[in-house]
Formats: C-alpha cells, sequence, structure tokens
C-alpha cells in the first residue's frame, strides 16, 4: 500500500479522496492553484503545493508540475479524481515512465477506450450492442446518412461533454453540421474525427460501474440511471433505475464486464448505455475514471469505491464478489448543486458564500468543499456539492430527498436547489417515467408558467 498520494484535482472531488486517504493512514498532498489558496482541501492535506496561476493549462492540466510536485513531496502514486487529467492517456504513461503509480487504468486501456470510434469497435468486437452508425470522412457519412436512416447523431471521436454533438433530423442540414461539429471538435479535442449514429429518440441513460484488479478480475455494480440531464450534463442521477429489471440489469452488466475483459481493464470505470422504450441497450462509451456520481453506487451496496481505487491501483486483487457487487441495500438519488441560476439558462454565479447550512439526519450524505465565506471562483466548474440521499425504496428516497433540499440552505450565490425540488415535485419523476428530454420539458413548461418581466420604466 502506498503511504503518501498526491490528488490532482480541486473541489469536493478532491476533499473525498482526501478523506479516503485519511481513513487507510496514507499521507496527502494536495495541490492548487493561485485561485484555489482558499480552499478546503489545503486543510485536510498533510501538504500542499501551488502548482500555478488560475488558468488550468498552467495548473491542474499542466502534467510536468505535478509530477514534479510528487517527485518533491515523495508520492508514491497520483489520484487524478475526475476531470483535468484523470482520463489523459498520455499522463497515466508519464507517470508510470516517471515510477509514479496512476491510479485509474492502463495508459493502453485509457487510449483504447477515450476514443469512442476504436472504443465502438471494441464493444462490437466483445459481442456489447451498438447503436447503428457510420465512420469516416464528411462525405462518406453523407452518403451512409440513408442507410443509418434519420434522424441521426453528430459525434466527434474524441468528443464528451456535448462537445461535437449534433442532432440533424434534416437530409438537407447534414452536410453543414458535420462542418461545425468538426471544427468544434478540432478546437476542444485536437481531432475532427467524426461519426454518425442512429438517434435513439426517446432514451435513458443507464450506466454500469466496473472494478477490475491486474488479476483479470472484474465485477459490474448495479447500473445508475443518469436521464435526467440538460444539454449532456447530468443533473441528478439514481440507482436502482427505475427502468431496468433483474433481467436488464443481468445482461448490461455481463456487457459491461466482457468489454472490461477485452481491453484487459483494471481499477474503476464506468460502461454508458442508451436504454431504448424497447428494452434494447446500446453502448455509449466508457468513462475510465471515478464518475462524479460515484456515491450513489456506495450508497447502494455500501462499498467504497475511492478505497477500492487505492487499493486496485497498489496492485491488491479485488475485494469483492460479482454477488456482492450485485447487492441493492437501498434506493440512492444524487443531486448535482450548482452555483448557477436556473431561471436565468443555469448561467454561472460565482460569488462569496455569506451562509450555509447543510442537511442531515438519516440517509443523507453531503459532498462539498463549501464553508461560509469561502468564495466560488469565476475560473472553474460551478459544481459546488453534491447531496445523496439513501432510503429503503424509491418513494422513501424522494421524500428524504425533498427533506434534504429544503434543508439546503445557501447564500450569497444562486444555485441550482429549486430546480431540483422541482423535479422531485413532478408526477412523471415520481413515476419513473421520463427520458433525457424530460428536464428540457420541465424548464420550458416552468417558463411557459410564468408572468412575462416587465421592463423597468414601463406599465404594468
Amino acid at each position: 500500500m502506498f503511504s503518501k498520494i498526491l490528488i490532482a484535482n480541486r473541489g469536493e472531488i478532491a476533499v473525498r479522496i482526501l478523506r479516503a486517504c485519511r481513513e487507510l493512514g496514507i499521507k496527502t498532498v494536495a495541490v492548487y492553484s493561485e485561485a484555489d489558496r482558499e480552499s478546503m482541501h489545503l486543510r485536510l492535506a498533510d501538504e500542499a503545493v501551488c502548482i500555478g496561476p488560475y488558468q488550468t493549462r498552467e495548473s491542474y492540466l499542466d502534467q510536468e508540475r505535478i509530477l514534479s510536485a510528487a517527485k518533491i513531496t515523495g508520492a508514491q502514486a497520483i489520484h487524478p479524481g475526475y476531470g483535468f487529467l484523470a482520463e489523459n492517456g498520455a499522463f497515466a504513461k508519464l507517470c508510470r515512465d516517471r515510477g509514479v503509480a496512476f491510479i485509474g487504468p492502463t495508459p493502453e486501456a485509457i487510449s483504447a477506450l477515450g476514443h469512442k470510434i476504436a472504443a465502438k469497435k471494441l464493444a462490437e468486437k466483445a459481442g456489447v450492442p451498438v447503436v447503428p452508425g457510420a465512420i469516416g470522412e464528411p462525405k462518406a457519412l453523407l452518403k451512409a446518412s440513408a442507410r443509418v436512416g434519420f434522424p441521426v447523431m453528430v459525434k466527434a471521436a474524441s468528443g464528451g461533454g456535448g462537445k461535437g454533438l449534433r442532432l440533424v433530423r434534416d437530409p438537407k442540414l447534414l452536410a453543414s453540421e458535420l462542418e461545425k461539429a468538426g471544427a468544434e471538435s478540432l478546437a476542444a479535442f485536437g481531432d475532427k474525427t467524426l461519426y454518425l449514429e442512429k438517434c435513439i429518440e426517446h432514451p435513458r441513460h443507464v450506466e454500469i460501474q466496473i472494478c477490475a484488479d491486474t488479476r483479470g478480475a472484474v465485477a459490474a455494480m448495479v447500473e445508475r440511471d443518469c436521464t435526467v440531464q440538460r444539454r449532456h450534463q447530468k443533473l441528478i442521477e439514481e440507482s436502482p433505475s427505475p427502468a431496468v429489471t433483474p433481467e436488464l440489469r443481468r445482461r448490461m452488466q455481463e456487457a459491461a464486464i466482457r468489454l472490461a475483459k477485452a481491453c484487459r481493464y483494471s481499477n474503476v470505470g464506468t460502461v454508458e448505455f442508451l436504454l431504448d422504450t424497447d428494452g434494447s441497450f446500446y453502448f455509449m462509451e466508457v468513462n475510465t475514471r471515478l464518475q462524479v456520481e460515484h456515491p450513489v453506487t456506495e450508497t447502494v451496496t455500501g462499498l467504497d469505491l475511492v478505497v477500492e481505487q487505492i487499493r486496485l491501483a497498489a496492485g491488491e486483487p479485488l475485494s469483492f464478489s460479482q454477488a456482492r457487487a450485485s447487492e441493492i441495500r437501498a434506493h440512492s438519488i444524487e443531486h448535482r448543486i450548482n452555483a448557477e441560476d436556473p431561471d436565468c439558462g443555469f448561467a454561472p454565479r460565482p460569488g462569496r458564500i455569506e451562509s450555509l447550512e447543510l442537511p442531515g439526519g438519516p440517509g443523507v450524505r453531503i459532498e462539498t468543499h463549501l464553508y461560509q465565506g469561502y468564495t466560488v471562483p469565476p475560473t472553474y466548474d460551478s459544481l459546488i456539492a453534491k447531496l445523496v440521499v439513501g432510503a429503503p425504496d424509491r418513494t422513501a428516497a424522494i421524500a428524504r430527498a425533498r427533506r434534504a433540499l429544503g434543508e439546503f440552505k445557501v447564500e450569497g450565490v444562486p444555485t441550482t436547489i429549486p430546480f431540483h425540488l422541482r423535479v422531485l415535485g413532478d408526477k412523471r419523476f415520481a413515476d419513473g417515467e421520463f427520458d433525457t428530454h424530460f428536464a428540457v420539458h420541465l424548464l420550458e413548461e416552468g417558463a411557459a408558467a410564468k408572468p412575462a418581466k416587465v421592463p423597468a420604466g414601463a406599465r404594468a
């Protein structure tokens, strides 16, 4: 086991990893940019190293600065968290070359799964269902679109977070959308390679958490439903999914395990699927890292995924069986609380936290780096907390989440808490009858119900 780990991240995930290390008796090193001098994760770490200015490319994305921090502090391993360098195969390889353990999968697995076209081919070879589609240059994609059938999704091969993603219903618009998506992908990822997929009109977004050791053992856990999202960004996650039967769960788990074994995957990862209304499911991608929503799975199973990550990276065997991974001990829902204004298009609203009251009680877990007096910087992601609840069943979990959100008080910045309460109060969510368009429809309905604002100086 490692004696010292450097956490190459910030915010709530850095705090989460630091706490896991402390429970394992492992010393920690926090790195931070000049914008994060007041961040909570510095208070919890044994050591802290400033790695540069607020610009991410000169701090959290600077591989040499992070490795230098590891060297001068004697850290034996680096935990990348999520985002930043977490899915960077080149960084994972550089860590290995420098003799520092990377807490994640191998560079080869990251590279094989990080490119969506390569990952889709690997999934097909492993017998995992994939959405009908086509790969190639824009001219080839234009020709293939008739075979695939409209509507189609244009996707960036190296994409993520909705970058380079286009829904095209009109064949006449495909050429221009391919051009736009290629330019966006090139700017975001340095790669303009695109592919087409048949659009599943009313899908759910369901994912399977996997854990694997270096000996070839793989376990697939109970699914997470991430269907409530906006602009391809997840807002609410829950487990188990209200749309997944035990038989469907088993088939999705088996598909995830086949894919993991096909690329000799090790450590923690997530296989994401689209679930159609008829029960068919299709491979989307693999996230070769810890997910933001990992506490949902921890609540359902009672297992600690961060501790498992560290143990697996240290070469230890998987600590639980497939039967244990499939145990459902609760129903869990996670709400991502962002410093954003839902009434203004979810625009980020950084600022000083003037007052903070966190909910508690049975089955309530808060993951946050906030404290009263902390200033949310404008330079990074607007996620400020995750509220995770666990209860005996879904109805009880919804009631517990509503109660906890009602107790969650943040003054100084607007948050997405009102939106989450609206979701929980909606019959479609309560009945489990929703798809990936649900959040957008809910927002549109809310906007239509509000009276028009009268400009200042005008007569009402």
